[in-house]
């Protein structure tokens, strides 16, 4: 029988779950030391933020096969170690997620109404209702950023408040948007339209500071924001800033870039903002769900079967990895490539295979093609195991197609999509891309490169370097290809630096260049 140890106070009726089938030990308050001296004994753990399964943990967990997250984020687990020692880690991105949409929605009617500081005034023996005239939710705009499950809930819910919704989501398809009733727009657009605007993306590089102080001066004055799903997205200065200058009128928020809030925090001074501490998952039903989620996994992972939820990659057999585990990595970077290449949502995707790793079960390539292309929105938890299913939601749809032959190389993998391609293969066990949208290059996707197709003639490259010299970018490589089209070139840098957006709009702007198009990988 294998054993389970529950730590930090986890919801009652997973664990009755689990005793249904293993000996399950709960231990709410666990030390570090407690916790390093009796782990080698469990073959699952199941943690909540209080526990920190680190590497040294790991090291000592000599049975454990999976580790279960009653919630969604894993800050506290090693996930890398984990990893390493073919131990599964498994969250629950939809417990909590009624519980995250209704309080994105509570937020929205208290920060409309003006409902906590009329109770607060009222408390104090007041009686002012002048004060706390409020605005009506019909007929608004809502703003939405990031149409995954708790976006696309919120959604839902305000249609039925008969607000107009418009949404921003980079990976989300017109035709999902159109089946949730929303319509896809621009950021900018977004932020000059809304009456209410709500963030519900994931805090990556490219979402960190996203609504700060530029973008607030676009929006208009009468704009309320809410935050309930990242500290970080929304800049916090710049936002209490704004609410005192009357660039804003009113925010919500839930969450904030470094928790607790600090006392002195500039936010807690303002009349016109809302804060709550981080309570979008604090509900009775989310506490079970979240319980109940990730014990359904842990039955299903210890009895051999696939689990939705993980947010690393399963152990595979060594003889296996040896062949995959090349081509797994040069699919992610051609995903990652592709979707820097698309300047509209990718809604469906080709991932042809051709060669001797035709013959293989190659699933798990076009898997890293979507986790490629979902990762620069997804942050870390995108993975062979839930790309599938996130490609889904997000009205991906992927075809892959097989060929013994691969021209000019023993093995090639060609992502296509948005009439876009890129297609790379192995040197030795490196990956190269090869040719991009029919050009032959030889590029090394490991760092930062710029994608410039232009005109054929001479001092393109010449014109390109200097500008870019000239704001301090070191080009650290370059490849030019050609192909059939007469007069057209691609020229793809490696540079050494993040290129700055400004200088993005230069170089589009040179005569000779048709487009500039930068892709990061592992930077």
């Amino acid at each position: 029988m294998f054993n389970i140890l529950a730590a930090d106070g986890i919801a009652n009726e997973g664990i009755e779950q689990l005793r249904k089938t293993f000996a399950v030990e709960v231990r709410d308050k666990l030390s570090h030391d407690e916790l390093l001296e009796i782990i080698p004994k469990f073959d699952a753990l199941i943690v909540r933020s209080a526990s920190k399964v680190t590497a040294d943990v790991l090291a000592r967990a000599t049975n454990l096969k999976i580790i279960g997250r009653a919630g969604v984020g894993v800050d506290n687990i090693d996930v890398a170690a984990a990893t390493e020692r073919g131990i599964i880690v498994i969250n629950s991105p939809d417990g909590n997620t009624i519980a995250a949409t209704e309080h994105t929605f509570a937020m929205m009617l208290a920060v409309s109404r003006n409902i906590p500081q009329a109770n607060q005034s009222m408390h104090a023996g007041a009686w002012d209702r002048k004060k706390f005239v409020g605005v009506e939710l019909r007929n608004k705009v809502l703003g939405v950023i990031g149409l995954g499950r708790i976006g696309a809930g919120v959604a839902k819910r305000a249609q039925s408040f008969e607000m107009n919704v418009v949404a921003y989501d980079p990976f989300i398809s017109e035709e999902r948007a159109k089946n949730l009733g929303v319509k896809l727009v621009a950021l900018d657009e977004l932020f000059k339209s809304a009456d209410f605007i709500t963030v519900h993306m994931p805090l990556t590089n490219q979402t960190r500071g996203m609504i700060s102080l530029p973008q607030m001066k676009l929006m208009k004055p009468t704009v309320r924001l809410i935050n309930c799903a990242r500290g970080g997205i929304i800049n916090e200065q710049d936002l209490a800033t704004a609410l005192a200058d009357g660039l804003v009128a009113g925010a919500a928020i839930d969450v904030f870039e470094n928790e607790p809030l600090a006392q002195d925090s500039s936010l807690r001074t303002l009349p016109n903002v809302i804060l709550t501490p981080h309570l979008g998952a604090s509900t009775v039903e989310a506490q079970i769900g979240v319980s109940v989620d990730v014990a359904t996994g842990i039955i299903d992972a210890l009895n051999g079967r696939p689990v939705a939820t993980a947010v690393n990659l399963p152990h595979i057999p060594a003889h296996v990895l040896e062949k995959l585990a090349p081509f797994i990595d040069l699919a992610d970077r051609l995903g990652r490539t592709i979707i820097g290449m698309s300047k509209e949502p990718i809604s469906s995707v080709v991932v042809r295979v051709s060669g001797k790793i035709a013959d293989m079960n190659s699933s798990l390539i076009s898997t890293s093609v979507l986790k490629g292309i979902l990762s620069a929105a997804l942050d870390n938890n995108v993975n062979l195991v839930n790309a599938n299913i996130l490609a889904a939601e997000r009205g991906i749809h992927l075809s892959e197609i097989k060929s013994n032959v691969a021209r000019d190389f023993a093995n090639l993998v060609t992502v296509s999509a948005n009439g876009n391609s890129v297609t790379g293969t192995l040197f030795g066990n490196e990956g190269r891309i090869v040719e991009i949208n029919g050009f032959r290059v030889d590029v090394d996707p490991h760092a930062r490169i710029l994608i410039c197709p232009h005109i054929n003639r001479p001092g393109v490259i010449g014109l390109v370097g200097t500008l870019l010299a000239r704001h301090s970018v070191n080009i650290s490589g370059m490849n030019v290809g050609k192909t059939e089209i007469e007069g057209t070139s691609l020229m793809v840098l490696t540079v050494d630096n993040p290129i700055p957006p400004h200088v993005l709009t230069e170089m589009k702007a040179l005569e000779p260049i048709f487009d500039v198009t930068p892709v990061a990988y592992d930077v």
